[in-house]
């Protein structure tokens, strides 16, 4: 079957450099460690996206229309990928800032200035340069993609959104007359919940979703109630 846009694919990646085939980004752990990008907050494996929903490289999603199940690589261009490099982005910064922040401004060493994420290209004297673009913008790059199936399931779908979008596993997903119920382990900030909500509703096409958080498990109340009994005065 041949993708379109809206539709689910379970897919695995893996990004390279195209000038020396560097690996910057994969779903594959043993990839990830070999390549010295490894993160334990990640999780690895294959990711199912909504193809045209922005949840990936815009330019990487645009190349999956057309195709069908399988391996492929594709060359994505600056514009296509982290951008062109912006000389407006470059920035020579007070070093009382960097004091301020008591930063030790070293070549290569990535400072959050004012909120903004930037790489320190130069140092010495007082000003400091650093560049606040991507730093992968103005590289061409190429992505292995294996596109392992179609998700026609709706659980599987929102369980795929709530992964990529704020990585979060539903602990169960019940769904009855276009209305879900995702139970979480935790409770989402409201902001982010009224988000999350509309998000599946307008993408999986459904009328209302509520989330609602998951309580103990039988095991810890097995093991209160087995507490309270060892407790109670004998008859």
């Amino acid at each position: 079957m041949v993708i379109k846009e809206g539709d689910f694919i379970e897919l695995d990646y893996t990004g390279k450099l195209k000038e020396d085939s560097a690996v910057f980004d994969t779903t594959d752990e043993k990839l990830a460690k070999e390549a010295g990008i490894y993160s334990k907050n990640m999780a690895y494996g294959p990711v199912i996206i909504c193809v045209g929903k922005g949840q990936i490289l815009k330019g990487l999603e645009r190349k999956f229309i057309g195709k069908k199940e399988g391996k492929f690589s594709v060359d994505l261009l600056p514009e296509e990928g982290f951008g062109k490099k912006n000389a407006g982005l470059i920035e020579l910064i007070p070093n009382k800032k960097f004091i301020e922040n008591k930063i030790q401004p070293v070549i290569g060493l990535q400072v959050n200035i004012d909120g903004a994420l930037g790489i320190v290209r130069r140092e010495g004297g007082g000003r400091i340069l650093v560049d606040f673009n991507h730093p992968l913008s103005g590289r061409e790059i190429t992505y292995d993609i294996n596109i392992k199936r179609m998700v026609t399931d709706k659980k599987e779908q929102i369980s795929g959104l709530l992964s990529i979008l704020i990585k979060i596993k539903p602990v169960e997903i019940k769904i009855e007359k276009d209305e879900a119920i995702i139970t979480l382990k935790q409770e989402l900030p409201k902001k982010i919940s009224e988000h999350m909500k509309k998000e599946i509703c307008d993408i999986i096409k459904l009328k209302k979703v509520d989330f609602k958080k998951a309580e103990e498990s039988a095991g810890k109340k097995d093991s209160s109630d087995k507490k309270n009994s060892e407790q109670e005065p004998e008859q």
